[in-house]
């Protein structure tokens, strides 16, 4: 068996292909409405998170399912063009997942996900060494038992292991015991820990799993993070929007980078709120990966929103 190469950054999880259509608003129950514009771009969280770490120059891999259909071969090439090592597990006759997305003129979007039990990557289909030969890991919940696999491998190795789940999937405690950096969208701690408060429920996520960090990401509101001592607050900055969607994978992306850089905790989260925001100004997953430098920019000239949690947050 050849080596697998060492990695910066391996990611277990979900890819997809978006068709993107704009609206005016968003459709009523019943209603017909007519789009102008549509577009068929690769996606998924983990895969675009791994595309975005490739480009602003980390060294990554990416595991996961196709079927060998059209749909897989885009997201071949959309791999290969950007650099990434792709581990695909190939289901033959199978058509790989696809994703509509709504988006209306303000840059809302509706994901309507599709689920195909082909497309669940198994943990036999793992390999050890895709996951240990790296410096960090990254994954979802989508693939609930293969990512748990993927994470208990990585933590007796000593790899930090990053997080992004939105969903209580079966089987997640399994998972959630092995995360390091665990960041999830506004209300899945809450509902983790049936607690209405997001600061507590943060907390106490962080106290049950042990992780070094619980945060969640808030949209317009930022970002909430604590560290089991301090609670942080980034500041969402302030850019013309265009497309929400793929504004969570980017932010992770862009945590992982600073992780990898090693920089200080407020630094790693305000990085990730200014790439997420330029993300944002460009249609599509991935349609707003901007250079370092552009980030950076962003961070040291744009206005930020406010938000009640900037008066709850210590740093």
């Amino acid at each position: 068996m050849t080596e697998s190469p060492k990695v910066d950054v391996v990611g277990v999880g979900l890819n997809a292909t978006d068709t993107l259509i704009s609206l005016s608003s968003f459709p009523e129950r019943g209603s017909k409405v007519e789009y102008s514009h549509r577009s068929v771009q690769p996606g998924g969280q983990v895969a675009s998170t791994i595309v975005a770490c490739q480009t602003w120059g980390l060294r990554t891999r990416y595991v996961g399912k196709l079927g060998d259909d059209s749909a897989a071969a885009l997201h071949r090439e959309a791999f290969a063009r950007a650099g990434v090592e792709a581990q695909i597990v190939v289901v033959p006759g199978a058509q790989s997942l696809h994703n509509v997305i709504l988006v209306d003129d303000g840059g809302d979007r509706t994901v309507i996900c599709q689920r195909n039990s082909q497309m669940v990557l198994a943990p036999c289909e793992l390999r050890r060494e895709w996951i240990v030969d790296a410096r960090a890991l990254h994954v979802d919940g989508c693939d609930t038992a293969a990512a748990a696999l993927a994470a208990s491998w990585a933590r007796q190795a000593g790899i930090p292991v990053s997080a992004d789940l939105d969903e209580i999937y079966p089987g997640v405690d399994a998972l959630l015991a092995n995360i390091d950096y665990l960041i999830v969208n506004c209300d899945f701690s809450r509902r983790l820990m049936n607690d209405a408060k997001l600061e507590s429920s943060l907390r106490k996520t962080q106290a049950r799993y042990g992780c070094r960090l619980t945060a969640a990401t808030l949209g317009t509101d930022g970002v909430l993070a604590w560290d089991g001592k301090h609670l942080f607050h980034g500041a969402a900055y302030c850019v013309p929007v265009a497309d929400t969607t793929g504004a969570g994978d980017i932010f992770r992306a862009a945590f992982l980078y600073g992780l990898m850089q090693g920089w200080p905790l407020d630094r790693q989260l305000d990085f990730s709120c200014a790439a997420a925001a330029l993300n944002c100004t460009a249609a599509g997953a991935r349609g707003g990966i901007r250079p370092v430098d552009e980030i950076e920019n962003l961070m040291a000239t744009a206005s930020r929103h406010q938000s009640p949690y900037s008066m709850i947050a210590s740093r």
